[in-house]
């Protein structure tokens, strides 16, 4: 099967194996796949574990609507990049960890954790990779209200 049918194929099984995916083919080789946060490790694992595609890195935003975490997957044989994107709300900032078939989401899920305050069910070690030992652990810097937050911060110095 040659590159374009191959990924037109695993987009085609996407849509059967996860009914609440929505689709977008943002350019011929990168395609978002936005789902629920209970769908996304059943549909992380099945594309590199069913498809053999390659877990790149994931980004995590703060938006209005929530906490916006996309894991980027690469098919190196097509050239092709897979992004679920899905959205956590504020209220609610869990999901699954990956780190239980994927090991590489290990330090990125630390990073997003401590710098935008997702908890990652099952995370063998969410402790802080890029903040002080003094840093609070319940203020996020790379959420949209630290600006407020951060006013009145003052940490310790170590001895």
């Amino acid at each position: 099967m040659m590159k374009k049918e191959y990924a037109k194929a695993i987009l085609e099984e996407i849509g059967k194996k996860f009914p609440d995916a929505t689709v977008k083919i943002h350019a011929p080789r990168r395609t978002y796949i936005k789902v629920p946060p209970k769908e996304v490790f059943a549909l992380a694992k099945f594309l590199f574990k069913d498809k053999g595609c390659r877990f790149s890195i994931a980004t995590g935003i703060d938006t209005r609507e929530g906490i916006e975490i996309i894991y980027h997957f690469t098919l190196d044989e097509a050239g092709t990049y897979y992004n679920i994107k899905t959205v956590i709300p504020k209220h609610e900032l869990k999901i699954k960890s990956l780190t239980s078939f994927l090991p590489a989401a290990n330090w990125i899920e630390r990073e997003i954790h401590e710098l935008l305050g997702v908890d990652f069910t099952g995370h063998p070690n969410l402790i802080p990779l890029l903040t002080a030992e003094t840093w609070p652990s319940d203020l996020y810097p790379l959420r949209r209200d630290y600006a407020d937050e951060h006013k009145s911060l003052k940490t310790k110095k170590k001895a």
